[in-house]
């Protein structure tokens, strides 16, 4: 197949434009700059010269396709204004619907009118909403609840791509991720690696929480899947590894994975709540010690897809990433 993948330059982008090129598809990228693909993951195993680009500047609702949508079979969408913790943006919901809603709405249309047949949707667990109970998960059937800009972004678009589709016959698949993990991996998941890694001593041992994550490897091949599978088309999917962890149990995993001891203070979670509310850190407490789990059984019923890495080794292969970051 032909597949126009934007974002390319990014941590699932290069990943996924890598596992293509491998099966033998056509692969062109699309990057906003010519100097975009400098950035690439370097761990994704493909150079990005094996692949057709097409730059396209700015994602908004005035950004032309034309050239990068050319015969293309179908279109992954993987560009976005990314979620951020101290927006600075004047206006950041604003912001977000530039780029997230009318960027791609913009994309979606010029994909049908050009003959696309499948347009796939990476959009973000955040249209389900920020957490869920203890002993419940969310569902794709739930009513969505996005709680910041992000999410309300992501969920409109999600609406916006549902009517393109019955209004067009162009076949849309919304992925909806939880926080995603892997060579090459940024923020406070990498910090959290280093942090194991070095053997520094962690205040969470003893937080009791469950959280869905998905392995880099585990996504790319999610996304591969909804490309072609004919059951897909039309469908919202939530993804994860199928193994929800607690924080503490994630900690312990890496350790393992990077052959050192945990370090595991058991600071009870009122402990850290208090504490972080007083520097002003509650949202990264929660994160840490919120339930946030999501149920795949649609993705494993309808498509029969069985996530194909396994946690440990999804840990295992993130930790190798870091270590070559840091040689």
């Amino acid at each position: 197949m032909r597949f126009l993948v934007t974002g390319a330059n990014g941590l699932v982008g290069s990943f996924l434009c890598a596992e293509l090129f491998r099966r033998g598809d056509k692969v062109r990228s699309a990057v906003r700059s010519a100097n975009a693909n400098a950035n690439a993951n370097a761990n994704a195993n493909a150079n990005f010269a094996d692949f057709e680009r097409t730059i396209v500047g700015s994602i908004n609702g005035a950004t032309d396709w034309s050239a990068a949508l050319a015969d293309m079979d179908a279109v992954i969408h993987l560009a976005a204004r990314v979620h951020v913790m101290h927006d600075t943006d004047a206006d950041p919901l604003a912001a977000f619907r530039a780029v997230n809603v009318a960027g791609t709405l913009n994309l979606a249309r010029q994909a049908a009118a050009a003959g696309v047949k499948r347009f796939v949707f990476v959009s973000s667990v955040k249209v389900n909403g920020e957490g869920t109970s203890p002993g419940q998960a969310f569902a794709e059937s739930d009513l969505p609840a996005p709680q910041d800009a992000y999410g309300v972004s992501k969920h409109e678009a999600e609406q916006g791509l549902r009517q393109l589709a019955a209004d067009t016959g162009m076949e849309v698949v919304i992925i909806r991720p939880p926080l995603v993990y892997g060579p090459g991996v940024k923020a406070n998941f990498a910090a959290l690696m280093r942090a194991v890694q070095r053997g520094w001593p962690l205040p969470l041992g003893a937080i009791h929480n469950q959280r869905s994550l998905v392995a880099l490897d585990n996504l790319v091949d999610f996304i591969v899947t909804c490309t072609s599978h004919p059951r897909a088309a039309n469908q919202t999917f939530l993804v994860s590894d199928g193994h929800d962890l607690s924080t503490t149990e994630l900690v312990r995993g890496l350790a393992r994975a990077a052959r050192v001891p945990a370090r595991l203070l058991p600071v009870p979670v009122w402990v850290l709540e208090a504490g972080a509310t007083l520097l002003g850190k509650g949202d990264a407490v929660q994160r840490l010690c919120g339930n946030l789990q999501v149920d795949i059984s649609k993705a494993r019923g309808l498509l029969g897809w069985v996530p194909p890495v396994s946690v440990s080794e999804g840990l295992r292969r993130a930790l190798a990433g870091v270590i070559k970051e840091d040689c």
